[in-house]
């Protein structure tokens, strides 16, 4: 695979990202103006990450044998339709319908299927030294669309009068989200998987490892559940009084951090390895996510956010690192595929809990569980993987 299909991919995952930040903070506050409820709400934001995992497993199974390009064209139309759908949706049955046709994401950051397809051709694009700044530089582009997105959701105030904006912007969402098969359909056959990827069985040694770290991805994506940008743009929306403009602005904000924290992310992890670059940047960002529901007032509140995000996405990078590096090449789908689906079903399964939490317990009931959870999966991560080490770290013979 070539630079031409590498510049497309990472088109492909802009496009894909602003449509996601966007969705992240509108899904929520387009929800929120239909009058559903903290616990409705949840079903649908769950719902659409139900629908992201249903494709996570085809993909994972099946997306080699069915063709990569093919599944990316088909996950692309798909989103489109979906969102397309949601606009018109009044209802919570109907707005659930469509938030799993089109796999809508509330999450505010792109864990979608077509991830798993994109991060198994990656690592193939150069060699192991470069590995992870070719994934920081993946992740870099996607928050900066989140950014972009996130900013984008406040265009419904340009017309507080009516509905015209917000369907406005619904429709530009949906649009965005199918763009991506434009470039999915000049990828070349270079992007397709070796043959023999379509019926691959996986080591003992590989088989062991997912499982590990797939069984901490879940927790993980359970702490991440209770934590989505929809639901979080509910809860600055509900305590604070912040409109589409403010709640947008915040999250691009964040996003920017993100995405100059997965660049800074590569360095540190050349310099104190992969494992420890993921542990020991999270842990104080969820620290400081303990503080946010305390907070008497928006303007602390959205600054230990913004501190917090320019710690927690320095994960990212590092993490589908590893993962592509501690197995075989000709494992990856599988690997990218088992490790996004567990945390799709976390963050499918935790949004019903936290609508009912903040329901019935408080509104700050999420930030509070996610966080406490996130803290477990850190020191369990250290603790089980630290001693496993990609090729780059290892010392030679």
């Amino acid at each position: 695979m070539g630079p031409a299909d590498r510049r497309l991919l990472y088109a492909a995952a802009l496009l894909r990202a602003i449509a996601t930040g966007l969705g992240g903070v509108l899904l929520g506050l387009w929800c929120a103006r239909l009058g559903l409820s903290p616990s409705r709400l949840g079903g649908v934001l769950a719902a659409g990450l139900w629908g992201a995992a249903a494709a996570c497993l085809l993909v994972t199974w099946r997306g080699d044998a069915f063709g990569r390009r093919r599944a990316l064209l088909l996950l692309a139309v798909l989103s489109g339709g979906g969102a397309l759908a949601f606009a018109f949706a009044r209802e919570p049955l109907p707005l659930a319908a469509a938030a799993f046709l089109g796999m809508l994401n509330g999450m505010g950051r792109d864990r979608g299927a077509a991830l798993v397809l994109e991060q198994a051709a990656l690592p193939s694009t150069t060699g192991d030294a470069g590995r992870t700044r070719a994934f920081a530089f993946y992740s870099m582009l996607q928050d900066i669309g989140h950014a972009v997105g996130s900013l984008l959701a406040g265009l419904p105030v340009l017309q507080p009068e009516g509905e015209g904006g917000w369907h406005l912007t619904l429709f530009g969402f949906a649009a965005l989200l199918a763009l991506p098969a434009l470039c999915y359909a000049r990828l070349s056959p270079a992007v397709e998987a070796p043959a023999v990827a379509a019926r691959v069985r996986l080591s003992p040694d590989s088989r062991r490892r997912i499982a590990r770290i797939s069984a901490l991805f879940l927790l993980d994506s359970l702490g991440g559940g209770f934590l989505l940008t929809s639901l979080l743009s509910y809860w600055f929306s509900e305590r604070f009084g912040a409109g589409p403009l403010t709640v947008g602005t915040l999250i691009a904000a964040a996003r920017v951090l993100n995405a100059g924290s997965h660049l800074l992310a590569a360095r540190l992890a050349r310099r104190f390895g992969l494992v420890n670059t993921m542990v020991f940047t999270h842990i104080p960002s969820s620290l400081l996510l303990l503080v946010v529901p305390v907070a008497p007032n928006f303007p602390l509140a959205a600054g230990l956010y913004l501190l917090r995000e320019g710690l927690v996405e320095m994960d990212v990078p590092t993490r589908q690192s590893y993962v592509m590096a501690i197995v075989a090449p000709h494992e990856r789908t599988v690997a990218s595929g088992v490790t996004n689906l567990v945390r799709m079903a976390g963050w499918a399964a935790a949004p019903l809990l936290a609508g009912a939490g903040m329901q019935d317990l408080g509104l700050g009931t999420p930030l509070v569980v996610g966080a406490s959870l996130k803290i477990a999966y850190d020191l369990l991560l250290w603790r089980a993987f630290r001693r496993v080490r990609p090729p780059e770290e290892r010392q030679p013979a």
